[in-house]
C-alpha cells in the first residue's frame, strides 16, 4: 500500500504533520477531513523505516537486527509495561539504551509510527524481516485482550526457544559437515600428491599392474589434469545450490530431504516438532483460533516441508475434521505428538500438552547432540575402512608382486 506524508490544520487551526498508508491520496484527504482536519499538502513517499534504515546501512553495510535484539526488546517491553510505563515512554527508553544504532533506529521508527496513529502491532508489521507474522499476531492479540505485557513475556520465551533450537540444529549439522569436509580434503591430497609419486615408481618396473591400481592411477591423473575445472564446478555448484534454495521449490525439496539425513535428520525433525509444539501452545494459550494458529505456526517452524503439512492441517480443520485426524494424515508427526494432541483435544488442555511436547523434545534434542559423536563414529569407521582398503589394494598389491618377483630372480 502506498505511503503518504501530509500537512493539515486541525480544528483549532494548528498545523499538523504526519504520515500514513492509504490506497490513494484522495482517500487519505477524505479520512483527514472526517477526522476534523483540513488537508493542505499530501505527498507520496517511502516508509520511514526504509529511508532511515537504508541511510544507516550506507555507513554500516553489515549491520542488522539479530534474534538477540528481538529477545531483549520483548523482555524489556514486558518489564516496562508491567511497571506501568506508557508505551511511548517505554519505546523512548529502549531507543536510548539500544545495543547498536540499527536497532535504535528501528525503535525510533516504531515511535514515529505510533505517533502517526498506528497501533504497535501495525508498526511492528512494517518490519517483517525482524518481527515475523507470528510475533505481530501475538502482539495484536495482546492489544485486543489487554494482556500485552504478558504476551511480551511469552514472546520473549518463544524467541529464546526458537533461537535455542536453531542453534541446536546448527550444532547437529556442524560435526558431520566438518568430518565430510576433512575426508574430502584428505582424498584430494592423496590423489594429487601421494598416488602420483607411487605411479612414477610403478612405471619404472614396466610390469602389469592390478586393476585396482590402474583405476587409482587413472582417477589421480584425471584429478591432476582437470583440477581447475573441478574447482570451478564446485564453486558453480555452491552458487547454483544457493540460488535454488532461494526458490520455493528448492527450499521445499531441501527441507524435506534434510529430515532424512542419517542420524542428523532425526535431530532436525525433533527440533522442528519442538518449535511447532511451542508456537502452537503459545497461540492456543493466547486465545488464537486453531485455524489461524496453524497458519501462523506454519510460518515459524523454519521448515517449508513441515510448514506445508501444517497448511493441509488447517484446511482439514476448516472442513470440520479433528486436529488429531488432520495431524495423522500429514504423516510427519511422531506417536508422542499425536498422543498428546488426542489427549489435549479430549481434555481441552491442548496448550498445556503441546508445551509438554516442546519441553520433552528440547531435552531429547540436547541428549541426541551429546551422543551425536558416538552415533556417527560407526559410520565414519566403515567409510574410512573402505577408503583404506581401496588404497591398500591399489598401492601395496603391486609392491607385493614386485617383491615376490625380485625374490624369484
Amino acid at each position: 500500500m502506498p505511503y503518504f506524508t501530509y500537512t493539515a490544520r486541525d480544528g483549532k487551526g494548528d498545523l499538523v504533520e504526519g504520515a500514513m498508508e492509504s490506497p490513494t491520496a484522495t482517500l487519505l484527504a477524505d479520512y483527514l477531513a472526517r477526522s476534523g482536519s483540513i488537508p493542505i499538502d499530501i505527498e507520496e513517499s517511502l516508509p520511514p523505516e526504509r529511508t532511515a534504515l537504508a541511510q544507516l546501512r550506507n555507513f554500516l553495510p553489515g549491520a542488522k537486527v539479530t534474534t538477540t535484539d528481538v529477545m531483549m526488546f520483548s523482555r524489556q517491553m514486558y518489564t516496562l509495561l508491567k511497571a506501568g510505563v506508557p508505551m511511548a515512554r517505554a519505546l523512548a527508553g529502549l531507543q536510548e539504551s539500544a545495543a547498536h544504532s540499527v536497532f535504535g533506529l528501528l525503535v525510533k521508527n516504531l515511535r514515529e509510527l505510533l505517533d502517526s496513529g498506528r497501533e504497535l502491532s501495525q508498526a511492528l508489521a512494517t518490519h517483517a524481516k525482524v518481527f515475523d507474522s507470528f510475533y505481530v499476531a501475538m502482539v495484536r492479540v495482546g492489544e485486543q485482550t489487554g494482556r500485552l505485557e504478558e504476551i511480551f513475556l511469552d514472546l520473549y520465551e518463544h524467541v529464546s526457544f526458537q533461537k535455542f533450537m536453531r542453534d541446536q540444529v546448527k550444532s547437529a549439522l556442524r560435526y558431520p559437515m566438518f568430518v565430510v569436509a576433512a575426508m574430502a580434503i584428505a582424498l584430494v591430497v592423496i590423489n594429487v600428491f601421494v598416488i602420483p609419486t607411487f605411479a612414477k615408481v610403478f612405471k619404472g618396473y614396466h610390469a602389469e599392474l592390478p586393476l585396482m591400481t590402474k583405476l587409482l592411477i587413472a582417477f589421480s591423473d584425471f584429478m591432476v589434469a582437470t583440477w581447475p575445472a573441478m574447482v570451478g564446478a564446485v564453486i558453480a555448484a555452491v552458487v547454483a545450490s544457493r540460488a535454488i534454495l532461494r526458490t520455493a521449490v528448492g527450499r521445499y525439496a531441501w527441507d524435506r530431504w534434510k529430515l532424512r539425513i542419517p542420524v542428523a535428520g532425526k535431530i532436525m525433525l525433533k527440533a522442528t516438532l519442538a518449535r511447532f509444539a511451542r508456537s502452537f501452545a503459545l497461540a492456543q494459550k493466547s486465545g488464537v483460533p486453531v485455524v489461524q494458529g496453524l497458519n501462523l505456526v506454519a510460518q515459524v517452524v523454519e521448515n517449508d516441508y513441515i510448514g506445508r503439512k501444517l497448511v493441509t492441517m488447517r484446511a482439514g480443520v476448516e472442513r470440520g475434521e479433528s486436529i488429531l485426524r488432520t495431524a495423522t494424515n500429514t504423516g510427519v508427526f511422531t506417536p508422542v505428538v499425536l498422543q498428546m494432541i488426542m489427549v489435549g483435544e479430549e481434555s481441552g488442555s491442548l496448550d498445556v500438552l503441546m508445551q509438554e511436547v516442546a519441553d520433552y523434545y528440547e531435552r531429547d534434542v540436547e541428549h541426541e547432540l551429546k551422543t551425536l559423536a558416538a552415533q556417527i563414529e560407526p559410520i565414519l569407521i566403515v567409510f574410512l575402512g573402505v577408503i583404506v582398503l581401496i588404497l591398500a589394494l591399489g598401492v601395496f598389491l603391486p609392491m607385493w608382486d614386485f617383491g615376490k618377483a625380485a625374490i624369484k630372480h
